[in-house]
């Protein structure tokens, strides 16, 4: 797929990974819609990259599909969503001070897993009402997991439910959209220099250790390049691909 004068939107894309990808689909000629809970940093976009924003928190359901159709309406249509929300809250199954606290796994299950299954079900409704392209295909879908989804570390055990989720949705949605001309990939990515990570400055100096190479924090540039080579090869399809310098994170 063509991605210059592509209709995209890319969720969680006000910073970090999301952000990323919407400056590298923006300077390859996309027409860009950014989804997003933070309004400020909605604002920056829009000013900055004279992108479509529409402000919603993907675990509003109901809010999610008004916003994202609302975008796609101003683009003029959808092929091509990204889906970069996520969150982040570490804790062990259980500790001294007791068991792992439910809300903050429901939580995380809400924005990473039923947040991308929300945007899924929306995006692929409107994807599908675009008219094929010289190769049958309508659109696709990149989500976004986490290497943590195959190897989680302790005190990841919320953290790496949610993104074996987003693992679990690739290929049975892949499978699903298929005939219509829709495909579905899933990105992995290790240890990236992203807002996300401030805070676990321990897990960033493990992942630089432990990196085969380079042996530094991974570009959220290297992570658009990606998606982007994702949205050209029509020939992925129901992968998750990891992005992560040969990182194997240890146990602890």
């Amino acid at each position: 797929m063509k991605i210059s004068e592509t209709q995209a939107i890319i969720a969680g894309g006000a910073s970090g990974l999301g952000l990323a990808t919407v400056r590298e689909l923006t300077a390859r000629g996309a027409k860009v819609g950014v989804l997003d809970r933070n309004y400020e940093a909605l604002r920056r976009v829009q000013a900055d990259l004279r992108c479509a924003v529409a402000e919603v928190d993907i675990v509003d359901d109901e809010r999610t599909g008004v916003a994202l159709n609302q975008l796609a309406d101003k683009l003029g249509g959808l092929r091509i969503l990204i889906n970069c929300a996520g969150i982040v809250i570490g804790g062990k199954l259980l500790t001294r001070k007791g068991p792992h606290s439910y809300d903050d796994f429901d939580r995380m299950m809400k924005v990473n897993a039923y947040g991308t299954f929300s945007l899924m079900r929306y995006g692929a409704e409107r994807i599908a009402r675009m008219e094929p392209d010289e190769m049958s295909e309508r659109g696709v879908i990149i989500n976004t997991a986490s290497i943590a989804a195959m190897e989680g570390q302790s005190g990841q055990t919320a953290y790496a439910a949610s993104k074996a989720a987003v693992v679990g949705l690739t290929l049975p949605a892949a499978r699903d959209l298929g005939n219509i001309g829709i495909r579905v990939c899933t990105i992995a990515p290790g240890v990236f220099e992203t807002p996300i990570l401030h805070g676990f400055d321990q897990l960033s100096q493990q992942a630089v250790a432990h990196a085969v190479f380079p042996k530094e924090l991974g570009d959220p540039a290297n992570f658009a390049a990606l998606a982007a080579h994702i949205c050209e090869n029509v020939a992925l399809n129901g992968e998750v691909i990891r992005i992560d310098a040969g990182l194997r994170i240890p146990a602890r």
